[in-house]
């Protein structure tokens, strides 16, 4: 059976690691990865209907999960939104394909953004759960960017056990989420 890298370096040596750096008096207090969810508006799907399923596409090729629509939950007049009109899509993200999502997005598609140089360290939410935005999807390479259509914008929302904003921090590092803080954190931890 495969099990994503991300993973395995998580159960050998990220664990032993926030062990000693928390002081955790065994592994069952070390927080770890809960789920990814990745959600897309599409604004302009309210005009022509096709560009949902285009987002959809893109996200299940991303993704490599079946994405669903989300609906609209009231009527706005100034946009000629109805209610139960499709505006965006998500997708949720859970065990192996959870791990191999955020492998190809630290080591692939994060590089690829235009002018980066590492992500912000403060969209932590007071529960230990980061979240993260994307103004282009075309930096995955799932994408054919010939056949994009149009360039949406991705939040990615990375939930975990953790019980503060610093138990999180420390794991997200471990794992090798690229923060721009550098004289805090420095070059990668862990070599993978």
């Amino acid at each position: 059976m495969y099990i994503p890298r991300l993973k395995i370096l998580y159960k050998k040596k990220i664990v032993k690691l926030l062990i000693k750096k928390l002081k955790y008096k065994n592994e069952m207090q070390v927080p770890k990865l809960l789920k990814i969810v990745i959600n897309i508006g599409v604004g302009i799907a309210v005009k022509n209907k096709k560009y949902i399923f285009d987002t959809m596409d893109d996200l299940n090729m991303i993704t490599g999960q079946k994405s669903i629509f989300r609906l609209s939950k009231k009527d706005e007049d100034g946009f000629k939104l109805r209610k139960g009109t499709p505006i965006g899509c998500m997708v949720t993200l859970r065990n192996n394909i959870m791990y191999e999502f955020l492998d190809r997005l630290i080591s692939i598609a994060l590089p690829r953004s235009k002018d980066f140089n590492g992500i912000k360290d403060n969209s932590f939410d007071g529960n230990g759960n980061y979240n993260l935005g994307i103004k282009e999807h075309i930096i995955f390479p799932e994408i054919d960017f010939d056949k994009v259509k149009r360039i949406y914008g991705m939040n990615i929302s990375i939930v975990t056990n953790a019980k503060s904003n610093l138990e999180s921090k420390y794991l997200l590092i471990y794992l090798g989420l690229p923060f721009k803080n550098k004289n805090i954190y420095g070059k990668r931890i862990i070599k993978i």
